[in-house]
């Protein structure tokens, strides 16, 4: 993997990916009542120790502003029109082009440490961190809504780092339209939530109403699936290239913001696990195992020459690369 010019080997890509909760974000952020902390719950120690070095490890991990921009144009409709009673709500607009700015001012790599939390009796893993790109995340990162994956990568000098990529989980924040927020294990009724306004609740409605449209005009650009070439509509979804929950009403239902996919391929494009380049190259994440992708048939870099492509399509998939994809598109 290349990253800014410097070549890194993948040694390892933690199990789960860490959910970013309530207590470590900013006031601003917070959905529930606490005054919060800085720690962050990884996972249980044992493999949390074993992916960063060790009981009591200092481990040195990077952010990319790139990534960081991805994820605030990504998560820019959740900033805008908030489905969780963040207590800064009314603030949260304002807020996104203020940290928007301030991240393009930023280095283009991030480096921060993290510490093992060693003082913490129980078998939860939990690690903290005095250093900017940590603070960033807790600043940036709204709850419940966001996650980060971790790899493990070892540079040309035999020294490990940690390549921490923040993420919008567009399947939760669609979840959590009009529904109850888990803060703390308990269920917390979303007060200060104001009523979505009849008018846009009809917007939304036709919305959804037009994904059967939006279906029937995107298979008449794509009648089949085609890594598969399957054409059975019965066992093919409509794949949003830029996510439901992050496009407006237009973007919703515009059949060029798609791809015909079988259910496999459609689950590792939405997931991130797979994107496309303008010009019909399959670019495969390095988050999804070796094994798997030879189990799956991947090939970083095949063409896929029945993939529709045009220049609206381009325009989405950059949406999709910088956004949805975990990895870095090769240089």
């Amino acid at each position: 993997m290349k990253i800014l010019g410097k070549n890194y080997e993948v040694r390892d890509v933690f199990e789960s990916f860490m959910t970013v909760p309530d207590c470590i974000v900013v006031s601003k952020n917070k959905i529930g009542t606490g005054h919060g902390e800085a720690k962050f719950y990884v996972s249980s120690k044992d493999p949390m120790r074993e992916f960063y070095g060790g009981k009591g490890f200092d481990s040195k991990c990077f952010l990319l502003k790139s990534d960081l921009i991805g994820y605030m144009n990504a998560v820019k409709n959740e900033y805008l029109n908030p489905t969780q009673a963040y207590a800064g709500r009314e603030d949260l607009p304002l807020l996104w082009k203020t940290r928007f700015d301030h991240i393009r001012k930023l280095d283009d790599i991030i480096f921060f440490n993290i510490q093992d939390q060693t003082q913490i009796v129980g078998e939860r893993g939990y690690v903290n961190s005095k250093d900017e790109g940590y603070g960033i995340i807790r600043e940036i990162s709204l709850p419940l809504v966001s996650y980060i994956s971790a790899m493990k990568l070892t540079d040309n000098a035999d020294k490990d780092y940690f390549y921490w990529k923040l993420f919008v989980d567009f399947e939760e924040i669609e979840a959590k339209e009009n529904a109850l927020v888990y803060t703390y294990g308990k269920k917390k009724d979303q007060k200060g939530l104001k009523p979505v306004p009849k008018k846009q609740n009809k917007e939304i409605g036709y919305a959804r109403i037009g994904q059967g449209k939006y279906r029937e005009q995107l298979l008449e650009e794509c009648p089949f699936c085609p890594f598969t070439k399957i054409n059975d509509e019965r066992l093919l979804i409509a794949s949003h290239i830029k996510p439901w929950i992050a496009s407006n009403n237009k973007e919703k239902t515009d059949p060029k913001n798609g791809y015909i996919l079988s259910p496999m391929y459609d689950r590792l494009f939405d997931r991130g696990f797979i994107t496309f380049t303008s010009d019909r190259k399959l670019v495969v994440s390095d988050w999804l195992s070796p094994l798997n992708r030879k189990r799956i048939g991947l090939e970083n870099g095949a063409f896929i020459q029945a993939l529709p492509m045009d220049d609206a399509r381009a325009k989405y998939l950059e949406f999709h690369r910088s956004s949805v994809f975990h990895g870095i598109i090769p240089e």
